[in-house]
């Protein structure tokens, strides 16, 4: 079984990558984990995963510049139905539209739109960074064996409201609540980075090896 992890020019592809590997060890799987911008390597993923770290525009443009690499995700993820996983702007990437530094179309496979963080308390300093709680808003294959209120980390000033409440899997409280994880059928996306969250973040990805949606 093979595990893309999609390198487009943004994204700690290193260390996600070894979490991945990490998890498949743990897990006596004999996955294979590659990191990629090839688009023949994309379309025959089992599993595909999109990482991102920087701008909503800058993300969905590096995805773009890559020739056939979108439609190459799309075969795999939306054609024939593998699972796939964003992680932090790769998570945003799916949403209809960003509001970073002006309005960008985002893929939208799950409708909504990411937009600034806005605490009610003006304390709350953004980013928002470092460990908080998880909340979950539904019950998900992917958080089996998690349990509420389990800490993950984040960096991010920009958060995801989706248009369907029921796409939203898990929130944190930050001067109000804020998207931590998405999904809808085979897709899922979150705004915590599993590859920082230690031993979440490891349960988590072992969940995703393993998750048939």
């Amino acid at each position: 079984m093979s595990i893309v992890i999609v390198d487009y020019g943004s994204g700690n592809l290193r260390s996600v990558a070894e979490a991945f590997e990490r998890a498949v060890t743990e897990a006596g799987g004999a996955q294979t984990v590659t990191v990629t911008a090839d688009p023949d390597t994309v379309r025959a993923a089992d599993r595909v995963v999109l990482p991102g770290v920087g701008a909503f525009a800058d993300c969905k443009r590096g995805l773009a510049a890559v020739e056939g690499l979108v439609e190459a995700i799309e075969e795999a993820v939306l054609r024939r139905g593998q699972p796939f996983l964003g992680i932090c702007v790769g998570m945003q990437l799916l949403a209809t539209l960003g509001f970073e530094h002006g309005e960008h179309q985002g893929l939208g496979w799950i409708p909504g739109k990411v937009v600034a963080i806005t605490p009610a308390d003006p304390v709350l300093k953004i980013p928002h960074m470092g460990w908080n709680e998880l909340e979950f808003a539904t019950s998900h294959p992917l958080f089996a064996g998690i349990e509420s209120g389990a800490h993950a980390y984040f960096v991010h000033s920009y958060q995801f409201i989706t248009e369907n409440p029921l796409h939203c899997l898990a929130t944190v409280t930050y001067g109000g609540s804020i998207t931590a994880a998405i999904g809808r059928d085979n897709l899922a996306g979150t705004q915590f980075h599993p590859e920082k969250s230690q031993t979440l973040g490891l349960r988590f990805i072992g969940n995703f090896l393993t998750w048939t949606p």
